[in-house]
């Protein structure tokens, strides 16, 4: 029951977003004074409608998208008179770029929402927090073996470098000797790489940055995937002797503006990797509808995002829900701005192109070539519809005969 009241929660956020995202068109569009005659979500057959003044709103039957009605968006469009200083393209360049980009930083204002009041209820994943400082470190043990007190495993334990060189629980670490970290395992990685090195590490205390010196114990230890073993089943690698901090940090009304604004640019950043890396991961749909497992880094469809949404509420992890609506948000925002027609950046970039032609024009004495002519650029427009359409009916059948493991189980 909860995991399809996590499905169907996460549907409904989406289509939210959706909603939003054309009212951000729609109300920019009226601030300027553009005449918008028609808001409505969905294609196909109209549901219902109402008109509130000159616009029309409404739903439409196929629930894929909306639209907002501007007139005279295309120079071809025939304008009544009575409108014709309302035109959108009549309005500065600016103003017409504020509008088309409006739906994406909609997207953008409410991922941001979702993680400020995420910041303050459920917390937000903790930066690189240390728990407990151990005693010691000990010769021989597993990854995930308790530590013993000093001198209670044999003559070969070591102090913990971290408690000698004054490390406390709840202390933030920054980086180590450079090599900047932001959870628990890259502070793992960067220490277990380097066993018997000195390094500076950074750390913050109270709001205050400070930085000390730590000899980084040599140990052996199983492991871990990717590694190789020596001949005792272990291998050597470093340590130094602190578990990890809570899982998520909490903030207050304040402080949750700039860490939300921090946590919203790493959503950025793993976007704009997730982006960079789509086209050698298209061919993983392919092998996943052939019944290959699926690549957990691969593409996912509306359908996919709503299945995890559903198991993160089943799984009680609420935070997880509100953060993968806000990634949905941050996604569709930026790919939206794709300089490719029909994408709202594809308007864009065409607005500025015949700016950039204009001014050149003007610039050297010559007549103004006028607005770009879109139907020379339909067999491109239908190659992207096609090209991203194919892309997405794929990522759908994929969720839906050969989904993504359940993170939770």
């Amino acid at each position: 029951m909860s995991f399809a009241l996590g499905v169907l929660l996460f549907a409904v956020g989406i289509g939210l977003s959706v909603a939003l995202h054309e009212f951000g068109h729609l109300l920019t569009a009226k601030a300027f004074g553009m005449k918008a005659t028609r808001y409505f979500i969905g294609f196909g057959p109209t549901l219902f409608s109402f008109r509130r003044g000159e616009t029309e709103y409404g739903l439409k039957a196929v629930p894929a998208g909306g639209f907002v009605a501007i007139t005279g968006m295309s120079r071809a469009e025939a304008v009544p008179p009575a409108d014709e200083h309302r035109a959108f393209w009549r309005f500065p360049a600016w103003q017409r770029t504020v509008v088309l980009a409006a739906g994406s930083l909609t997207h953008f204002g409410v991922a941001m929402l979702l993680i400020y009041v995420a910041a303050m209820t459920a917390g937000l994943p903790a930066r690189a927090l240390v728990g407990e400082i151990q005693p010691c470190v000990t010769s021989q043990t597993s990854p995930t073996a308790a530590l013993p007190e000093c001198g209670t495993a044999g003559t070969a334990d070591q102090a913990a470098p971290a408690a000698q060189a004054g490390l406390r629980e709840g202390d933030r670490l920054v980086s180590i000797d450079g090599q900047q970290v932001g959870s628990y395992l890259d502070i793992l990685t960067a220490v277990r790489s380097r066993p018997g090195e000195t390094v500076p590490v950074t750390y913050v205390r109270d709001g205050a940055e400070r930085t000390v010196t730590v000899r980084i114990a040599e140990v052996r230890r199983a492991p871990l995937q990717g590694e190789s073993a020596d001949a005792d089943g272990l291998r050597s690698v470093g340590a130094i002797g602190v578990a990890p901090g809570p899982a998520t940090e909490r903030f207050g009304p304040l402080a949750a503006i700039g860490q939300s604004a921090r946590f919203t640019g790493s959503l950025f950043s793993a976007t704009a990797t997730a982006i960079a890396n789509f086209p050698e991961k298209v061919p993983s749909l392919f092998r996943a509808l052939s019944g290959e497992q699926r690549d957990p880094d691969g593409p996912v469809s509306v359908v996919g995002a709503s299945r995890a949404g559903g198991q993160a509420i089943e799984a009680g992890a609420a935070l997880v829900f509100v953060l993968l609506l806000a990634g949905f948000n941050i996604f569709i925002g930026v790919f939206n701005l794709f300089p490719l027609l029909p994408l709202d950046g594809g308007h864009i970039a065409v607005l500025w192109f015949e700016q950039a032609r204009s001014r050149l024009a003007r610039a050297l004495g010559r007549r103004d070539p006028g607005p770009v002519d879109l139907n020379k650029l339909v067999p491109l427009t239908v190659l992207v519809i096609v090209v991203f359409g194919g892309i997405s009916v794929m990522a759908i059948l994929a969720d839906i005969v050969n989904p993504l493991a359940n993170p939770f189980q």
